[in-house]
């Protein structure tokens, strides 16, 4: 069994990810569960360049979008809420929709390298609160920029006990060693595996047991086949995940790995739990 924690979709700058290429993946590749957000949310590019307002969409908006497909595939997939924290706060209409949505919605995503706000600045606390109100864990992009350094999500996860919190990539673009040490040091704090090698996946399990790293992929960033090979037509890293991680772990391990700690943390109901 495996849970997919951080896919996406939408059309953002370089980036269409679409509802059929991310159901033909899941089907494909097994994933009985992906959590999904929409990258339409993002509200600056990779250079740091706000994106045209007139590209944006209210974030209300957008995650009535997003609800719409999730809806299609409720077996499938489950709503994380990707927050414009730049240029919005969660209002009373963000509130309602979480209310008559909760069966769909399992976390809130931040992503401070495209919102350029770090998870420990105060501008987030009515998210926090939102979070804390409807026990949603808090899902964070890491790596990038300064505000997306991992030490900013410890932060605001040590100033926040009563919520959890996901280190997605584990600090994207850097030898993982950062975020691997603040890992282990609160615990409301977890990684994921995106893009995240799995040497250091392994060494994460070795320092502070099997309920710490969550299975995630980005799916499908590289398009239908992400899981299976890059856009260069490369070997995926997940195949790793699929295959080898096997043989290097304990059957206990690896299935908190890649679903049991999804399950538990998001508290995602499987068929074989029902």
């Amino acid at each position: 069994m495996i849970i997919d924690t951080h896919a996406h979709i939408g059309n953002m700058i370089l980036f269409n990810m679409t509802e059929e290429e991310l159901v033909y993946s899941v089907n494909k590749y097994n994933i009985d569960f992906t959590l999904v957000s929409s990258i339409e949310a993002a509200e600056f590019d990779h250079q740091g360049v706000a994106v045209p307002q007139f590209l944006q969409k209210p974030q209300n908006v957008l995650l009535e979008k997003l609800l719409k497909v999730i809806k299609r595939h409720p077996d499938k997939l489950g709503a994380l809420i990707f927050m414009k924290c730049h240029s919005e706060q969660p209002d009373a209409e963000t509130e309602r929709i979480i209310a008559e949505n909760r069966e769909y919605i399992y976390g809130i995503k931040l992503h401070p390298f495209h919102s350029r706000t770090a998870p420990d600045d105060p501008k987030l606390e009515p998210v926090y609160r939102l979070a804390a109100k409807f026990s949603l864990p808090v899902v964070s992009h890491t790596g990038g920029c300064a505000e997306a350094e991992s030490i900013r999500l410890y932060n605001a996860a040590k100033a926040h006990p009563e919520l959890d919190f996901v280190m997605v990539h584990m600090d994207l673009g850097t030898d993982n060693s950062k975020a691997l040490e603040l890992l282990g040091k609160l615990p409301n704090l977890y990684g994921d595996t995106t893009w995240v090698p799995l040497a250091t996946t392994l060494k994460a399990i070795e320092l502070y047991g099997s309920e710490k790293m969550l299975f995630g992929t980005d799916n499908p960033i590289d398009g239908k086949d992400t899981l299976l090979h890059n856009r260069t037509g490369e070997r995926s890293l997940y195949q790793q995940y699929f295959n080898e991680a096997k043989a290097l772990l304990s059957p206990e391990a690896y299935d908190d790995l890649m679903y049991k700690n999804a399950a538990r943390l998001f508290k995602i109901k499987l068929k074989e739990e029902n």
